[in-house]
This record gives C-alpha cells, structure tokens and sequence, in this order.
C-alpha cells in the first residue's frame, strides 16, 4: 500500500525551528511548489531529478531530508545518501535524520540496527527488516559514494563543495540505477558565483540534462515582511514592486536584511536572497562592466524574433542562392530585420587559443543596438559562409573577424569579394610605411580600448543590448588580481569580444540612411539571394528573406 508523503510527512516528522522549539514539519509556500513538482515527475513515471538554486532559509533542505526519510523508513531495500559541503553540515543533516526517527511514533517506527557517527540502518538482527538505510558524507572525501548504490541522492550546497566537482559527482551519479523510476537526486545550493553548480544550472535551464531547474525567489516566502515605516522608495525597489509586485512589507524586510545580516552590501544581499536566477550568479570576482545594470536589462530582455541560419550554394569561390531557415535550434538569433537603406556593422570572433566558439555581432549603426546574433562551434568555412549571407542580408554590412588565431576567415571573405570589409592600418615593417589590411587585430593596445568602449555602453546605453546569452556572458567577466579585465576561469568571452569589435568599427560604417542607395543595395541582395526573377515580376515588391 502506498503512503502519502505529504500527509505522512506533516503528521509524523518533527524539526528544530530556528527558535530551537521542537515542531511537526509543515510546508511554507516555497516548500509546497517543490513538493509538487516532486509529485508530477512521479506521476509522469520518470526518475526525480531536480536541481534547485535557492535563497537562505527556504526550508528545501529540510523537506528534501524529510521525503528521503519518509521512503527510507517506509520502505524496503530504500538507500539514501547525503552529501553536504562541510563537515558541520554533514553532522546536522545527519541529526536532522536522527532527530525525525526519534519522534517517529513507536506503533510506526522501524527496527534500527546500528546507529553510528554517520550512517543509519533499519533492519533487525534477522536480516528480514526493511534493510533501508541513510548515509551521510562530506564532499571532498576520497571516493565517497563509489561503493554504493543509492536509491536516492541529496546534494546539499554544491556550489561550496571542494574538490573537483565534476568527478565527484560522476562517481556519485553512477551510484544510482539511471532505468528506475523510483530513484531520486536532488541537487541544492544557493550560488558561489561562476563554477560547476552554475554551469549545471544553465544546461538544466536550457533542456541540455534530464535536472528539472526549480528557482523560488525570496519574495515568495511569506515570512519575509515587516511592518512597513514609511521610508521613500528608491528607483529600483519601484522596479521590484513592477516587476515582482514586492509589498511594502517585504521591502521593508528587504532593507533590514541588507542592513543587518548582510554587512549593508546590496550584492551580498542578491547573491543571498536573489529574486531572480541572474541576481543569484553575480561574479565572484569584481566584474569589469556594471552588475546592476545587467541584471535590471535581464529583466527585460525581448525574445529573438526568430531563430536559425543560412544556406547557401559554395562552390569555394563564389556564394550564391542565399536562403535563410528557420530552426529553433538555429545559431543565429534575429532580434531585428535589417531596413532599408539603414546601415549595419558586424564584429566577429573567430575560435581559437582559449575561445571555443565562432560568434557574431550585428549592429544598427545609426543607434547602436544589437540586433542579431551568431555563436556556434562551426569549423572556419562553415563560419566564412554564414559570416558572408549574414552580411549581405544586413545590407552589405561592415564585416570585422577578428584575425589573432586565423587569418583565414578574412581572407575568404575577401577572396570571395564581400563588398564591405573592415579596413586597419598597420605598420610594414621593411618600410616603415602605414599599409591597410583588412579585419580587426587584438593587441595590448587595442584589447583594452575596445572593452572600455563597450563598457560606457553598459553602464550608459544597457538598452542597446538585446541579447541574454551576451549579458549572461558579461556577469562573469571580470578584472582578475593583475586588473586584467578576462572570463572567469572555465567561462567564456567570445560574445562580448564580438560586440566590442562591433562597437569599435562604428566611424567606418555610415551612421545615416543612404535613400539613395536603396534600390541599389536591394538589387545586389536580390541578386544574391536569387530573387531578381521575383522582383522583375513585382517592382514595388520588398525582399523578404523569413
């Protein structure tokens, strides 16, 4: 017969509150959300796995403990193990476990067959009990977790856990049968800034891992309020009232917190009790551009209007027959199309020493906004080719790829006549003579200069900025201890060196509309992307690539 956790739970299991009173586990509004995702996945017949980015004192831990121990001493062959990020926390989740057994009442309460430092085991000296157990572990023990097999797995603050993370957990995962759907792994923390629990989090996020990402603000838990005093709101508590109808109460609560367990460090308080997973993930380290900034434009970022790439016939000279597929698992995001007549710019950065990704940055040159996007782990040609229509599509654009690793995606997009390179001097070094070439060079002069220009954007026109993987991008860019300004370590700068160089070549482009040239340029597209037939048959027609 089936037991209800839920009902089981808040009749049987009792906890220390943090006023050390002794108390039946009832659920908070954030706990009630969990638990009900817990109950779908179950129902759907799937194996549980939820990874859950927290605020302080949400009570996951807790009922996280409590539903592992409902199974454990309810059923048989029930294997459970936890893992904390220190050795304190082991101990009290341990005792919370012990604790919930202790006031278990007797008529329901399983045979124990040893209780140590560690681990608890329900069984009688027969060998014929539930043969279930919990076992606790600090993480950064060697091995810990090789030897067993689990039914259900809690990971508590992972973000904190030393050692290598990824190995533990690897060790860890094949510990519990991956075909039964009666397994169970939860993973919880509240963030550390830029490591493995967030790069989990993010694949999570976007579907690349069966973990379900669970997020619950702090102003959903009820207990967060106070008697409001009647201070005026600062601008970005009216924000938080728009966005995330935050009471009066909570605010107040909000300022006492910041000032009182907080040390008066608003991003200590976000980084806490975030409201939103990008408030969580601030850098560790000092970010080179302007967190809050970032974080208010995550906030109201637009969605691409379509996503995908192009096609195109190659024959390794020419390109032609352009045409443009959409396909939501496309890699280049439309967030404007091109108008006519406008002027466009586009910066690239190629992969190479330290850079894993081809990206793309497209510009409207008259206001500067960011207007589509490419990233995609392309080889050089493929990169050549969707550099090339993307270009041509936004009117002959102004192209600059960055030339430090490779100089062959300039040189092809030069070899196949693009109409519109960007144009560098450089020194020859026989004559002395300034020579033009085309693409953009980073060196210790230009380098610094192109990411202070784009950091006066962030901090002056954050707007422009359409894109959330570049913003995402730019919370982990930071200044490191040598104040040079560079990606985390494990993260990456490939957008934000695109949008710098976009930014840079500017002067270059024109910065009005060219009404005279717009049958011109419509034509040479036309012919590019093989309408010109079209556009015979209906001259006041306009070329419409989606």
């Amino acid at each position: 017969m089936s037991i209800n956790t839920k009902q089981y739970i808040e009749e049987y299991i009792k906890i220390r509150n943090k006023n050390g009173e002794i108390i039946s586990l009832k659920f908070n509004s954030p706990q009630e959300k969990y638990y009900n995702i817990i109950k779908k996945i179950h129902s759907e017949n799937k194996p549980i796995r939820i990874i859950i980015l927290k605020a302080r004192q949400m009570g996951f831990s807790t009922e996280t403990e409590a539903i592992i121990f409902k199974n454990v001493v309810t059923k048989h062959h029930y294997n459970a193990g936890i893992v904390a990020h220190k050795e304190e926390s082991t101990t009290n989740l341990f005792n919370m476990s012990k604790r919930m057994y202790e006031y278990l009442p007797d008529v329901i309460k399983p045979e124990q067959k040893k209780s140590n430092a560690k681990e608890l085991v329900f069984n009688n000296s027969n060998g014929t009990g539930l043969d279930s157990k919990i076992k606790c572990m600090t993480a950064g023990g060697k091995g810990i977790g090789r030897s067993d097999t689990f039914t259900a797995l809690h990971l508590s603050e992972l973000a904190f856990w030393q050692g290598n993370k990824k190995d533990i957990l690897t060790g860890l995962f094949q510990a519990v049968p991956s075909t039964s759907t009666d397994t169970m792994i939860i993973i919880e923390s509240t963030a550390n800034g830029f490591e493995y629990f967030k790069e989990m989090w993010d694949k999570a996020v976007a579907g690349e891992n069966d973990f379900y990402p669970l997020f619950i603000g702090w102003n959903e838990l009820e207990e967060y309020q106070m008697p409001y005093t009647g201070f005026e709101l600062t601008e970005e508590e009216f924000e938080l009232q728009k966005i995330y109808g935050v009471t009066l109460e909570q605010l107040t609560w909000r300022r006492w917190c910041i000032r009182n367990n907080c040390g008066d460090d608003i991003d200590t308080f976000k980084q806490e009790y975030p409201i939103c997973p990008e408030e969580a993930f601030l850098s560790t380290g000092k970010c080179y551009f302007n967190k809050e900034n970032i974080i208010n434009r995550l906030r109201h970022i637009i969605q691409p209007i379509t996503i995908g790439y192009f096609l195109c016939k190659y024959t390794g000279m020419r390109i032609k027959d352009i045409k443009y597929t959409e396909d939501k698992k496309g890699y280049i995001k439309i967030y404007k199309k091109p108008a006519k007549g406008r002027p466009y710019v586009i910066g690239g950065d190629t992969a190479g020493e330290g850079s894993d990704y081809f990206t793309l940055q497209v510009l409207d040159n008259i206001t500067g906004e960011q207007v589509a996007v490419l990233k995609q782990e392309f080889d050089e040609t493929e990169y050549v080719k969707q550099a090339y229509c993307l270009g041509i599509y936004y009117n002959n654009a102004l192209i600059a790829l960055e030339n430090n690793f490779s100089t062959y995606p300039t040189k092809k997009l030069e070899e196949l006549e693009y109409p519109n390179l960007y144009v560098r001097e450089k020194e020859d070094t026989y004559t002395g003579k300034n020579e033009k070439s085309y693409g953009f060079k980073t060196t210790q002069i230009t380098r610094p200069l192109i990411l202070a220009l784009l950091q006066e954007i962030v901090k002056d026109e954050i707007e422009k900025i359409n894109d959330k993987e570049t913003l995402i991008e730019m919370l982990s860019f930071i200044k490191n201890k040598n104040g040079r300004a560079e990606a985390e370590v494990g993260y990456h700068d490939d957008l934000i060196l695109a949008l710098s160089i976009a930014h840079y070549i500017r002067p270059q482009q024109k910065m009005s509309l060219e009404i005279e040239n717009i049958e011109k340029i419509q034509k040479e597209i036309a012919v590019e992307f093989g309408l010109e037939k079209e556009k015979k048959e209906d001259s006041n027609s306009t070329i419409e690539v989606f």
